[in-house]
């Protein structure tokens, strides 16, 4: 591990999450980094499991929903490099139902950043819907457009990992669980840390989630009541930890979100960036143009200001304005952040069991690792 000043980063990472433990803020948290294909940090602490006092390790999957929506991305990006698809491929020649209601135009690039127009799943969907592929896909592909597509951005929550996944199955043949183990987890050597379905046999090793408990005196800000993130999910489905510890989300391909140790995503960014063991997933042209090629503006959807590359946001939270010029990566409800940046070399994650409204832990977190790297105290 880099030594600085006498102290490792990983020791300031260390100190850094045992603290967040101790007061009580955060119950289970890992830490991984790589520079230039090397880790540099791998730091755990506090509890994957409270109520058998089960210690997280550095294996220790957890669902980190919205972080692995990466993992997709880069698999889309590993097709497009070996010349299966590209990014304006339309969606509909690979999936012909998917151009009901006039998304015959809808392309994967525009997939990709987040302004196809399909946000919305039905009002209706249960949990269980969910988990059953076939269905999410038959409502996406009989969805009406929000917008014109390419004329908006909006996040698209859980479309996104059924609409890639899908297109991935109809290119290649596969499930998208199946290609994340043979081109992503497998060659990095992580393919018991990086799941999008986790096989029930596996569900012991998780980290069990558990949702942060709210202050006496604390009031949700108020949201307009005609905000469309209302319309593109049930308020049933936002995820918490209830929603992350049934064993059918768990098993499932819901590949908007994931499972994953921040060893394992943080090797994935890294193998992006540079060769990791030998393994490098993209060239630097492919990588370039998925991290440069954005769009800016109005989250259509939850009203926010928002970047994306291609199936990467850009920035990092509570980052400097220089940050959004070379990180990009996601983050996941509850917290976890993992994200590679072009400018350093630094891939990064963070994954946690207690599910918080922030990335207040992540961005202290990245902040205690860049200053190390820039040499300060």
């Amino acid at each position: 591990m880099s030594k600085l000043q006498g102290v490792s980063i990983n020791e300031r990472v260390q100190r850094a999450i045992e603290e967040m433990v101790e007061s009580g803020a955060e119950q289970g948290l890992q830490v991984a980094a790589y520079q230039h294909g090397e880790q540099i940090i791998d730091a755990v602490a506090g509890l994957a499991d409270p109520k058998t006092g089960r210690a997280v390790t550095p294996e220790t999957p957890f669902y980190c929903y919205s972080v692995c929506k990466a993992a997709a991305s880069t698999l889309v990006h590993m097709l497009a490099e070996r010349r299966a698809l590209t990014y304006d491929t339309p969606v509909a020649e690979v999936w012909p139902e998917f151009a009901a209601r006039g998304k015959d135009g809808v392309t994967i690039r525009q997939v990709l950043n987040h302004t196809a127009g399909v946000p919305g799943i039905p009002l209706t969907t249960t949990i269980e819907d969910l988990c059953n592929w076939d269905k999410m896909c038959s409502a996406i592909a009989g969805a009406e457009l929000w917008w014109k597509p390419g004329t908006k951005i909006g996040y698209h929550a859980y479309t996104f990992g059924y609409i890639v996944g899908e297109v991935i199955r109809r290119v290649t043949g596969k499930r998208i669980s199946q290609l994340l183990h043979e081109e992503v987890s497998g060659p990095l050597g992580v393919e018991r840390e990086l799941y999008f379905g986790l096989p029930q046999s596996e569900h012991h090793r998780l980290a069990v989630l558990e949702d942060a408990s709210m202050p006496p005196d604390f009031q949700m800000p108020a949201m307009p009541p005609d905000l469309p993130m209302f319309k593109a999910a049930p308020m049933s489905l936002m995820p918490n930890a209830a929603f992350g510890n049934r064993p059918d989300t768990l098993a499932a391909d819901i590949p908007a979100g994931g499972k994953t140790s921040a060893r394992a995503i943080a090797r994935m960014y890294a193998a992006l960036l540079g060769k990791v063991d030998g393994v490098q997933l993209l060239t630097p042209a492919r990588l370039k143009q998925a991290t440069t090629e954005r769009v800016t503006g109005q989250d259509e959807v939850f009203g926010m200001p928002t970047t994306w590359g291609l199936g990467y946001s850009i920035g990092v939270p509570g980052g400097n304005p220089q940050d959004l010029q070379t990180a990009f990566g996601v983050g996941g409800v509850g917290g976890s952040f993992a994200f590679g940046d072009t400018a350093t070399g630094l891939a990064f994650a963070l994954t946690k069991n207690r599910l918080t409204s922030d990335f207040n832990a992540s961005s202290r977190v990245i902040h205690v690792v860049t200053d190390a790297i820039a040499g300060k105290p």
